[in-house]
């Protein structure tokens, strides 16, 4: 499948204005909803869910106060660069969305708010070049592998960890220092077939989405999915050609850059007989359920996105309503499970995981303090801002040690990555997986070292 246009509709050539003059702050095109700002009656129990908010303490930088500021805009306030700043500080994490007693559709808002920002804000060339590099990289999963191999290189020779020690890197160029603690360590994993036959009796065609930063850095991950899957009586899906979900862009408003994602999407797995599409990344997982949304204006895709994002379960999910019949095999080990923003908030999936965990012989679940607080990586938020961002990263990495747990669990391959950072940031040491990875080793009987060994 050919790459779509990194760039499209993403860059304003410049900034509409008012007949009097200054710069209006949105324009007609879908700007927040006047209907949805007056939901919010201001009550405040937002706040302490904010990751920014209990950051900064900053009235502006929680989801109330960017709603009024969302309101100011509407009633002509133009569109300040301290107005977008506190856009751009959201993580979109949804948080709040879980906390608002009125309903709230504060994801609705921000995605609103922010594809106005992206139209018309004229940001300096510094952020130019830092977000169309990242929307030129993120996106593709061929492009992402093609780093592998550099990186490996990296990691194998030293040198990686010969930069973390003095920190130069850090104190020059804050981004790529992000990145460079980011980086898992990479293993050789066969991709599996274009089409993988269910154990047993087939109780479901699946579809399933392979991603960027997963099959490029996970994927053992991906590889785990589709056994389980399979396992529990599934024929799995996995077109070669299928690319990007659009959810790094539609988080970000990259909404045109989104909709030819989306649309490329559902033509690669329409005709291929799926009853289910399944995901295993989190963020990715949202913005698939809310296809009929972002392609509602499409006279072609309209119905088409609403059928197939009726269709899409999370890995977690879909096993649960299938119910097991593959036999799980005893591991003997504390577990820790972080709520993924975009699976706990987003599409409120908290008990199936955690069902899933119980049910495997020999393990014990523990609690996470204050798993409504984001770790920080919110898609490529730790990118744009890498000091808020690892604040967040060793909160959460101290909260999860404090469980004395030996596995940290999740569902996002960007929680994973920045958990890891943190932990080592704290001088900490803890074994990660995907909830997949733990779900497989106990189908499998493989035992715990699997999962706890040397390098995990």
């Amino acid at each position: 499948m050919a790459d779509i246009d990194a760039t499209h509709g993403s860059e304003p050539t410049a900034a509409p204005r008012d007949v009097l003059g200054p710069v209006r702050a949105f324009d007609d095109d879908h700007p927040p909803s006047r209907e949805l700002l007056s939901d919010c009656v201001h009550c405040g129990f937002c706040l302490p869910t904010c990751p920014t908010y209990v950051l900064w303490g900053e009235e502006m930088d929680s989801p109330r106060g960017r709603i009024h500021l969302m309101s100011q805009g509407l009633t002509g306030e133009p569109l300040s660069p301290s107005m977008v700043q506190h856009f751009d500080n959201c993580l979109g994490c949804m948080s709040c969305v879980t906390a608002c007693p009125s309903g709230v559709k504060y994801d609705r808002l921000i995605e609103d708010t922010r594809a106005q920002v992206e139209r018309r804000h004229p940001r300096s060339a510094k952020e130019r070049a830092l977000r169309k590099a990242i929307f030129a990289l993120f996106p593709y999963p061929k492009r992402l592998r093609l780093l592998k191999g550099p990186l490996r290189i990296y990691q194998a020779s030293g040198l990686q960890r010969l930069v973390a020690r003095t920190g130069l890197l850090e104190r020059l160029a804050p981004t790529l220092a992000t990145l460079d603690s980011l980086a898992p360590r990479l293993r050789r994993v066969p991709r599996p077939p274009a089409l993988v036959r269910a154990r047993g009796p087939r109780r479901a065609v699946v579809g399933m989405l392979t991603g960027c930063v997963q099959s490029a850095f996970f994927p053992d991950v991906n590889s785990a999915t589709v056994r389980i899957l399979a396992a529990e009586g599934c024929d799995v899906v996995l077109p070669a050609g299928q690319g990007c979900c659009g959810a790094l862009s539609v988080h970000n408003g990259r909404g045109d850059e989104a909709r030819g994602f989306a649309r490329r999407l559902i033509d690669t797995f329409e005709g291929s007989g799926m009853d289910w599409f399944v995901v295993n990344a989190a963020g990715c997982g949202s913005s698939l359920k809310e296809y009929g949304v972002l392609l509602a204006g499409d006279p072609i895709y309209a119905e088409r996105a609403a059928a197939f994002a009726g269709r899409v379960r999370d890995l977690s999910e879909l096993l649960t309503e299938l119910g097991p019949v593959a036999e799980r095999h005893p591991l003997p080990l504390t577990v820790a499970y972080h709520d993924a923003c975009h699976l706990g908030h987003a599409q409120g999936v908290r008990a199936q995981p955690r069902a899933l965990l119980g049910g495997i012989p020999g393990l014990e679940l523990r609690e996470i303090a204050d798993p409504e607080i984001c770790c920080g990586s919110a898609g490529v938020w730790n990118v744009l801002n890498p000091a808020p961002a690892a604040e967040l990263g060793d909160r959460k990495a101290t909260s999860v040690l404090a469980t004395g747990a030996e596995l940290l669990v999740t569902a996002n391959p960007g929680c994973l990555m920045q958990v890891a950072a943190g932990v080592r940031r704290r001088g900490g040491s803890i074994a990660l997986a995907h909830t997949a990875q733990v779900l497989d080793a106990s189908i499998r009987n493989l035992g715990t070292a699997e999962l706890t060994g040397p390098g995990r």
